[in-house]
């Protein structure tokens, strides 16, 4: 019995690690050519095309897995920031961070865009929307935000700039290099606490 155990065990291994390469690669190429075709994928993943539909029998599900990995990834940078100090200070920091992980996958966000159903993009973004809003509940506790809103609305806010920050880079009205500066100014001018003076 273990005779079989241990090629079944190897084709797994070998399965896990062609999925995973086919996931890299896949965000690596959209990133070159967001218009990469499945054939073009499968030849910088270095693997066939039918290895390739083994593990993703459509586009769709290819992108979404590409995503959802991206996604995780960025969860993982966002999870150092501490909620500690002056709320202002770490929304810009969330701000940053989460532009450099949107740059960096946007055109990948803008294939998926295309095959999946806005609905299931949102469900993807759980993680990091469960962090801003986080973030946004604490500092409107702190008295930074300004709680006239409800956060669920500023969290909507927060990703539509975002990912319209990402679309105005991709029609060039705006560089990326100026895009967390743009993003940053807008969100902490709608959020920020004023006080009127009105007496």
């Amino acid at each position: 019995m273990a005779r079989d155990e241990r090629p079944k065990g190897g084709i797994r291994a070998d399965a896990r690690r062609n999925r995973a390469a086919i996931v890299r690669v896949t965000i690596e190429t959209l990133r070159r050519n967001p218009e990469a075709s499945i054939p073009e994928i499968a030849a910088a993943a270095g693997v066939g095309r039918m290895t390739l539909y083994g593990h993703f029998p459509t586009r769709a599900e290819l992108l979404e897995a590409a995503l959802a990995d991206a996604l995780e990834r960025g969860e993982r940078t966002l999870g150092r920031l501490d909620l500690v100090g002056d709320p202002r200070d770490v929304l810009v920091q969330l701000i940053d961070t989460s532009w450099v992980l949107v740059d960096e996958s946007r055109a990948l966000l803008a294939a998926a865009q295309k095959q999946l159903p806005p609905a299931r993009i949102r469900e993807l973004h759980e993680q990091a929307e469960a962090r801003v809003r986080e973030l946004l509940t604490w500092g409107q506790g702190e008295g930074a935000f300004r709680a006239d809103l409800p956060v669920d609305w500023l969290v909507s806010v927060t990703h539509l700039v975002i990912h319209g920050a990402a679309d105005e880079v991709a029609a060039g009205r705006l560089t990326p290099d100026d895009a967390s500066r743009v993003i940053r100014e807008t969100l902490l001018g709608a959020f920020t606490r004023r006080d009127t003076g009105d007496s």
